[in-house]
């Protein structure tokens, strides 16, 4: 079966998974994205002594025994500790047609808990990038940087998106479809994709943003708005439009900018570049079809510090939005239709929080 160039929609999906190219037990009710899988943790995680990649031709299980140090059954729910690193075989499989590859992320409810979860598949060389063709199993590395957490077998912490063939929209592009579609107010900053800045302009008592505790309790994660964000968060109050962010650290901040995905495209957050300060927009990316399209929503960003403390202004651009043509438009898009927890939002902690 062939497909138009462009990232998979809904359908699609679900028409490779019958064909065999996604191979799973069942999908559960909201696993299928409008352009992306959701995967599902295995009943086991491997605590390994560092995070590794098997490297081309050779498979995971078989370098597995070198860094294994101990086996923790997810079937009934067991606590990931903070600093240390699990590899988790996941429920679903592939088995692509030559042509598609995917990419995978972690899940904006992950991202923004600093639970760092990435794909490994055998003979892989980099995380996250699967190449067309590819046939094997899928596995997890997570590795909680701020928080323990609570996980279980079938828990959803990452996701996968396929792509027929190259459809990344070059800047000429993207100008056009800001000029047919507005992607944001105002006049785009467009440079090898949306470029987006964050927002320290105060909201109400001064609040800019959040600032991971470093001493805290354990996060169930089937727990949702369940949590005060004054046991795991303190709030970062300013009325200068401008922070110092410490080494270390981890922040959840929001962009100026309401982005706009239209449903005949997706978006990825693109890593910030390290030259231009200290820090790094964290590795949560995936915009669906729909998201902010006609209620505004604005990109919520995870901050990690490093090297040195560096000061943050307001209006400062920290990432970019790559877009990419959708090979169909999805049947059901983000925020309509379907359950989606960030649509409409501004600066916003994970579902697992309750409202401060």
């Amino acid at each position: 079966m062939t497909y138009p160039t462009g990232v998979l929609a809904s359908q699609q999906i679900h028409l490779m998974a019958q064909s065999g190219g996604i191979k799973a037990p069942h999908f559960v009710d909201g696993q299928v994205q409008p352009a992306s899988l959701d995967l599902r943790l295995g009943d086991v995680a491997y605590r390994v002594r560092a995070s590794f990649l098997p490297g081309a031709g050779r498979k995971l299980s078989d370098r597995l025994p070198d860094f294994e140090m101990h086996r923790v059954d997810l079937s009934n729910g067991a606590v990931l500790e903070k600093g240390c690193v699990y590899l988790v075989p996941l429920q679903e499989s592939l088995a692509l047609p030559e042509g598609i590859s995917a990419v995978a992320n972690a899940k904006s409810s992950t991202g923004r808990l600093d639970l760092l979860t990435r794909t490994v598949t055998d003979g892989g060389t980099e995380f996250d990038r699967i190449p067309p063709g590819y046939d094997g199993p899928l596995y997890a590395e997570i590795c909680p940087r701020s928080f323990s957490v609570l996980v279980r077998a079938g828990m959803r912490l990452n996701q996968i998106r396929f792509r027929a063939g190259e459809a990344v929209l070059s800047d000429a592009a993207l100008r056009k479809l800001h000029s047919e579609t507005p992607l944001v107010d105002g006049v785009p900053k467009i440079d090898d994709g949306l470029g987006f800045s964050v927002d320290l302009t105060p909201g109400g008592g001064n609040l800019v943003g959040w600032r991971a505790k470093p001493h805290t309790g354990v996060i169930d994660l089937d727990k949702l708005g369940h949590y005060t964000p004054d046991d795991f968060w303190e709030a970062i109050r300013t009325d200068r439009r401008s922070i110092i962010l410490d080494p270390g650290a981890f922040y959840i901040l929001v962009s100026r900018e309401a982005v706009t995905i239209p449903p005949t495209h997706a978006a990825e957050m693109a890593p910030y570049l390290a030259m231009v300060g200290e820090f790094r927009v964290h590795y949560a990316g995936f915009f669906d079809p729909g998201f902010g399209h006609g209620v505004p929503a604005r990109g919520v960003l995870e901050v990690r510090c490093h090297e040195a403390p560096f000061v943050l202004e307001d209006g400062q651009i920290v990432g970019r939005l790559v877009y990419e043509t959708m090979s169909e438009v999805p049947l059901h898009l983000y925020g309509q239709d379907m359950a989606s927890n960030y649509q409409g939002q501004g600066l916003k902690l994970s579902k697992h929080f309750a409202a401060p």
